[in-house]
């Protein structure tokens, strides 16, 4: 008895300690929650003016950076279905480049139809062939 305590408990530890892990809601859902940074969008690298995103899971609230401007809004879950809604953003004019990144990415939220997260790694699915429309890294606290 003793002997299977101990394995029991070395179970948990060590299954505790997968930080990759989904936090499911009782309808199935994965809680989208944290800061991601956009690493691509429509196969395209962004490296320079990366946007942003966080989640705000209580709340369904997103807010982030655009690479040029701010912007907030709502999102819904229904299983593996994600879609954002009342996108806004503040009007800041920048660089034609930055412009360019800042339209393909909100074009991107409101294109979402599914999303997936594996291994810290947010992959959102076009609505209409579901096709990657954007990929995000989740930040940690030891990065950015």
């Amino acid at each position: 008895m003793k002997n299977f305590i101990t394995i029991v408990v070395a179970a948990l530890l060590i299954s505790a300690c997968d930080g990759t892990k989904k936090t499911i809601d009782g309808a199935g859902n994965v809680h989208l929650s944290g800061a991601y940074r956009i690493s691509s969008i429509s196969d395209k690298a962004v490296s320079e003016n990366v946007p942003t995103i966080n989640f705000i899971a209580l709340e369904k609230t997103i807010h982030g950076n655009t690479g040029c401007n701010s912007f907030f809004g709502n999102y819904t879950i229904d299983h593996s279905a994600l879609s954002f809604n009342d996108i806004s953003s503040t009007e800041m004019a920048c660089e034609q480049p930055i412009m360019d990144v800042e339209n393909a990415f909100l074009q991107a939220l409101r294109n979402t139809g599914t999303y997936d997260i594996e291994n810290s790694v947010l992959t959102l699915y076009s609505k209409s062939d579901r096709s990657i429309i954007l990929v995000a890294i989740k930040k940690t606290a030891s990065k950015d």
